[in-house]
């Protein structure tokens, strides 16, 4: 089973389970977790959310062939669903990350509450290195995080960036040692399982109700782009070049 659903004392947890592919998202793994997000929204016995994968792999991005057999083209696709369900879910989301971070393993964490990091975890959001541009709003979010000139360091070059780095981004709420990550994750989401619902709900909706549209509206936007991108022959070749294992080289195009 690609996604470990369980839910037990008010956490619904959902475990990326894909550890040989460094949990690498597919299609069918993004329906899931939008699934189990709707589902959350309408049961009460759901107080918190946690999203974690496995000691030493968090989520390598998306599973390149998997990707491009389903491209996300049209506006009810799994990702764009997930995307959806994450960026407004009203109950608050706890991550736990481990070891690679990568893509929308790192933009998943912008529409998350609480964001707990090993410190052998590792970031990185190569867009421009696969010819493609930002996705789930990070052209949005990371700009008022980190400011333009660190998200643009970060989006542009799209080189990797360790767990400290991405607590001083404001990424990340705490760098934990990797034995302590997952207990100290739980016990957290147990905290806020702990509280009162409608204090935590009106709380998040507070929190974020000035950039909800705006959100919606920018992920609309990137996808779009994305898409479009997506067919061009820099995407092509970035993509042939990571399923051959060799440099991807660029030079003939603008």
């Amino acid at each position: 089973m690609d996604l470990v659903i369980e839910r037990a004392r008010g956490v619904l947890t959902l475990q990326l389970n894909r550890p040989d592919k460094k949990n690498a998202m597919t299609a069918a793994m993004y329906q899931s977790m939008a699934d189990a997000l709707a589902q959350a929204r309408d049961d009460a016995s759901v107080r918190a959310i946690l999203i974690r994968g496995h000691d030493g792999v968090f989520c390598a991005g998306n599973d390149l062939e998997d990707f491009m057999q389903r491209p996300p083209s049209e506006p009810d696709a799994p990702v764009l669903q997930f995307l959806q369900q994450i960026s407004t879910a009203a109950k608050p989301i706890v991550a736990a990350v481990s070891g690679p971070a990568v893509g929308i393993g790192t933009t998943l964490l912008l529409h998350c509450d609480l964001v707990y990091a090993a410190d052998d975890a590792r970031f990185s959001l190569p867009f421009t290195q696969l010819g493609l541009c930002p996705e789930a709003a990070s052209s949005l979010l990371l700009p008022r995080l980190a400011g333009y000139q660190r998200a643009a360091q970060t989006l542009l070059l799209g080189e990797p960036f360790d767990a400290h780095e991405a607590q001083a981004i404001g990424i990340v709420s705490r760098v934990l040692p990797l034995a302590q990550l997952h207990e100290f994750a739980l016990a957290q989401a147990a905290k806020l399982v702990a509280l009162p619902a409608s204090s935590l709900r009106v709380t998040k909706m507070l929190l974020k109700q000035d950039a909800q549209v705006q959100v919606a509206q920018r992920i609309a936007e990137e996808a779009a782009q994305f898409a479009r991108m997506l067919r061009s022959p820099q995407a092509r070749e970035a993509m042939s070049a990571f399923l051959q294992k060799r440099k991807p080289d660029f030079a003939p195009f603008e």
